[in-house]
């Protein structure tokens, strides 16, 4: 039996004090790319005061139906991204998932895919949800094929969505069913 529902084979899922959140959100959005793999809206640096407000505020009033955690490397328990679900529609079982690793010399080596899996088992087998959805942009790649392996699958696409870098990208919706995620799991769950 798995003790720890939080817990995958590289991360954790974790809460975290506002002032070690703000650090590292300090840092992570100066980085231009990870912001642009992050969000639609431009690029744009915050100052650390600012983002230690915003990250004190969210973390004190909370978000109605919304449940954030940070990303923790197992190996060295270094706090390393965020991932979160936003929007819970309780009556339909629904969500929408985002998520982003900080730390650059982690991309691509598993740790997003890991933290996305334990989302998902902790999306549906602790929140009792139908259906988890996403969107990443086409110029995402490695962020496609980790929500793949996670199990996700392109539902639709916004033609053209975004401008960046003198063209226009798509933009794609994926989604994962509580029955598809079981199905992946080879009939085993957490508990197990």
């Amino acid at each position: 039996m798995n003790e720890n529902i939080f817990e995958g084979k590289l991360v954790r899922l974790v809460m975290a004090d506002y002032a070690e959140m703000a650090r590292c959100f300090h840092t992570w959005r100066k980085d231009s790319e990870y912001m642009r793999l992050l969000d639609m809206w431009p690029a744009t640096p915050f100052s650390a005061k600012k983002i230690e407000e915003w990250v004190k505020k969210d973390l004190e009033e909370g978000r109605p139906n919304s449940v954030f955690f940070l990303i923790r490397e197992k190996a060295e328990n270094r706090l390393i991204g965020e991932i979160g679900l936003d929007g819970i529609r309780w009556n339909h079982g629904d969500t929408f998932v985002g998520i982003g690793i900080g730390e650059r010399e982690l991309w691509g080596k598993g740790y997003g895919t890991d933290a996305m899996r334990v989302m998902l088992r902790y999306a549906f087998t602790e929140l009792n949800l139908h259906r988890v959805s996403l969107d990443v942009f086409e110029y995402n790649p490695r962020g496609i094929r980790s929500y793949e392996k996670a199990g996700f699958k392109v539902e639709g696409l916004h033609r053209g969505a975004l401008n960046r870098d003198g063209r226009r990208w798509n933009e794609y919706f994926m989604g994962i069913l509580r029955s598809e995620w079981e199905q992946s799991q080879g009939g085993e769950t957490w508990l197990q």
